[in-house]
């Protein structure tokens, strides 16, 4: 039964194709193209055309979707060659096939047939066909793929699709994969000499299954590799049931990025690409992403490109394909040169292709390692790693961030000896040209005076006039909070003793102070005054331009700052009242906590609170304390941020701050106690814990449950890779919550709390993946036991 069904499903394909062949639209010898005017010929449907297409400034000839909004190239003829201006021809010729011909008659052969022609064929498929005059194909596109394979197209055994080199550049790219002979499909960099295995990022590891193996793509999107015997010897994607129905279409390309993936859209539907299968999520993992002496490293999961020390970018205008160079010249070390001297910079924890040119050095130190390449003018770079010692030479390539590797790379630079260099004695200025324009400068510097003067008189009229307007409408309001919509208040000590009647009623103490409940009388508004213990200056007016900084943030996720004391010693704020407490009294202390449902939502509008400070408001705010207790509920238990700009204000041109560890226990980010910079992604690992707390309702450390579960971050991780997070939620909401978003929750949470900030989301990621509108892999485990020696160098183990 098995035999025949499978006989069937053959026999059906076979149909379809020889159906989908039969109903093609000849194209006769003689007939032609143009750029401007019939561009293209199209298949029997419309879906798929061949012809020009614009690339650059000019135009490429190829196979593209012309039946879907927006144009996707899947081939391209004669791809390395510069674009063709408008002016020339493209004609199907008996004897040299497809040839362009411009305007001064030079004729270029793009398609080569080795037998007459006699007409050609563009099908439903995308395969594009020459045929001789007994009507059998002489040449097809599917037979010379680029960097794209579609349904019912073949890669044969020993042939390959190579990327492009950008989204908008068709010509040959970077990273290839190679359908081996061997039975092996591979991916490598492009071009090499010769494949190994040490050049492989991917592979399907099916090396041996026989010399004729081919990859294929059936129209439900089913990839797999078959044998010379028709037999299955890998699913790498099993495809889609229904998708004839849906009228869903799939194509599988290797990317720019070196990674290749199987697409699917609805050509019926207004529809985007969407991504069913990836070799890798590491875009990192393609050997060659950087260039040579560049390497690569993950953040946010985007890859980044970064020079070796000494290094910079060839083409900076460019892209990375080039790679680095030195940005000093290398000078002989037997040269006697006074001024300048060799070192060795230290880059840790990457991975090189290793091309040692000399024997490898065992049984050494760093300071070892280091020394021999310093004393060999041949040696250019060294890897130390577990006491073996490899000399190198440039380039350095494939090079990327691994943390996993403990791998060291000294590069030796050059180095400036200040002691034995003078600075040039500065040119005396020329006087000449300076007394021969005197009278330029008299006439430049009196109309300059003078605009200066009357700028200044108009300054003087329009500050006076709202000098007047301020004051009038002090006089005129009878509500008193006009002054909530414009800035914060100015307190007098004596105004804000008597708002809190002696500071009687205290409702929250945290890092900053100790606040009070107080009531402003003359417009009975209940407020919370915030009385600060310690500030991070002294000065009145510094103080004074950090309130006007919190008071700009106004968003509905932030406790909202109404006034300020700085009477003398004094130094207080006035915040809105939150009625409902903190989300920490919500969670754990209150006696029934919110639906799951209610919770996330609960996260969500603290991620967007979070989101403002760091990327909308107008000085970048890094909280540096997020945690429940910082994090009120108002009177529709919606959540709004407290404390933040208490912490550490940022200017506009800066991104990262060291200072001293701050924050509180259990919710500050590991860089804290590394002496590291500190940037946002601190306040994304803050958020990670809380995220994880929101979800279990529990605190971060709990030492009344089980060892095992005490540690709600290693807790929440085990349960993830077990596939048991339903009891993360408790027995009560176990069968409410729905597990996919409850593990889409979990995931989030894992990411925010990973041990390298680097590898962290963006908070603007984070409230993507926390909203569902993007995929979220599957994360690493966070957590990291890390010890510091004598030279403050980490032994970090995962």
């Amino acid at each position: 039964m098995a035999v025949f069904s499978l006989f069937f499903i053959a026999f059906s394909c076979l149909t379809a194709i020889a159906s989908a062949e039969a109903r093609q639209f000849n194209i006769s010898i003689g007939w032609s193209l143009t750029p401007t005017t019939n561009a293209s010929w199209l298949s029997p449907s419309g879906l798929f055309a061949f012809g020009f297409y614009p690339q650059g400034k000019g135009y490429a000839v190829g196979i593209f979707l012309a039946g879907i909004p927006e144009r996707t190239v899947v081939w391209t003829a004669d791809r390395d060659s510069p674009p063709v201006s408008g002016d020339v021809t493209l004609t199907l010729t008996s004897d040299a096939g497809l040839v362009l011909r411009s305007n001064d008659e030079q004729v270029t052969s793009i398609v080569s047939v080795t037998q007459r022609a006699s007409s050609a064929s563009i099908s439903d498929s995308g395969n594009f066909m020459i045929f001789s005059s007994d009507h059998k194909v002489i040449w097809q596109s599917f037979d010379n793929p680029t960097d794209t394979l579609l349904p019912t197209q073949r890669l044969q055994a020993g042939s390959g699709l190579i990327s492009s080199a950008s989204e908008t550049d068709h010509s040959t790219g970077i990273f290839t994969l190679q359908m081996q002979r061997d039975g092996n499909l591979v991916q490598y960099p492009w071009p090499v000499d010769k494949f190994t295995v040490e050049l492989t990022y991917w592979a399907s590891g099916t090396y041996g299954a026989g010399d004729n193996v081919t990859l294929n793509l059936d129209p439900d999107g089913h990839l797999y590799l078959l044998n010379s015997t028709g037999f299955n010897i890998k699913d790498i994607w099993n495809g889609s049931s229904g998708s004839s129905a849906n009228k869903t279409m799939y194509l599988m390309r290797i990317d720019v990025d070196g990674i290749f993936r199987l697409y699917s859209r609805n050509v019926t539907l207004n529809d985007s690409w969407s991504v069913e299968w990836f070799s890798s999520d590491d875009r990192c993992s393609p050997k060659g992403t950087c260039g040579p002496n560049g390497y690569c490293v993950l953040i946010d999961r985007e890859p980044e490109c970064r020079c070796l020390p000494g290094f910079a970018m060839v083409n900076p205008a460019g892209s990375w394909r080039d790679g680095c160079e030195r940005n000093f010249s290398a000078k002989s070390c037997k040269e006697n040169h006074l001024s300048t001297k060799h070192t060795m910079q230290e880059l840790q924890n990457t991975a090189w292709e290793s091309d040692s040119y000399s024997s490898t050095l065992a049984s050494i130190s760093k300071e070892d390692c280091k020394k021999a390449c310093l004393e060999d003018c041949n040696c250019e770079a060294a890897f130390f790693n577990g006491g073996q010692c490899t000399k190198q030479k440039l380039p350095l390539r494939y090079g990327r961030r691994d943390l996993s590797n403990s791998n060291s790379a000294f590069i030796k630079v050059e180095m400036s000896m200040s002691s034995t260099t003078h600075a040039p004695k500065p040119l005396e200025p020329r006087r000449e040209k300076v007394y021969k324009n005197d009278d330029i400068l008299i006439v430049i510097a009196t109309c300059s005076s003078f605009l200066i003067l009357v700028l200044a008189i108009c300054g003087i009229i329009v500050y006076r006039y709202h000098v007047w307007a301020y004051s009038k409408i002090c006089r005129t309001d009878t509500g008193g909070g006009w002054w909530e919509e414009v800035a914060p208040r100015s307190f007098t000590y004596s105004e804000l003793e008597q708002v809190t009647d002696g500071f009687r009623e205290e409702i929250g103490r945290g890092s900053f102070g100790t606040v009070y409940k107080g009531l402003i009388s003359e417009n009975q508004k209940i407020v919370a005054v915030k009385r600060l213990d310690g500030v991070l200056t002294d000065g009145q007016k510094e103080f004074q331009k950090e309130i006007v900084t919190i008071g700009k943030t106004h968003h509905r996720s932030l406790v909202r700052l109404l006034g300020y004391c700085t009477d003398g010693p004094h130094r207080l704020l006035v915040y809105e009242y939150m009625s409902n407490g903190s989300l920490a009294d919500v969670l754990i202390s209150s006696g029934t906590r919110p639906h799951f449902e209610e919770r996330m939502q609960i996260a969500r509008n603290i991620a967007r609170g979070i989101l403002y400070l760091h990327e909308e408001c107008e000085t970048q705010i890094i909280h540096c304390d997020i945690k429940p207790q910082n994090i009120l509920m108002d009177d529709h238990m919606c959540p709004k941020i407290a404390d933040f700009g208490l912490a550490k204000l940022l200017k506009p041109d800066q991104t990262k701050t060291f200072t001293n560890v701050t924050g509180t226990r259990g919710y500050v980010a590991p860089e804290w106690h590394r002496k590291q910079p500190v940037t946002t992604k601190a306040d994304v690992f803050s958020f990670g814990v809380v995220l994880l707390e929101i979800i279990c309702c529990r605190r971060n450390v709990d030492n009344s449950v089980p060892e095992n579960e005490a540690l709600l971050e290693e807790w929440v991780f085990d349960c993830f890779q077990s596939g048991d997070t339903r009891k993360l939620v408790g027995e009560e909401e176990e069968e409410e919550v729905d597990l996919r978003q409850l593990n889409r929750m979990v995931k989030v949470g894992i990411w925010c709390t990973l041990y390298d900030p680097s590898l962290r989301p963006s908070m603007k990621k984070v409230l993507l993946m926390l909203e569902g509108t993007v995929d979220i892999p599957v994360p690493p485990c966070p957590t990291s036991f890390f010890s510091a020696d004598n030279n403050t160098n980490l032994v970090i183990r995962i």
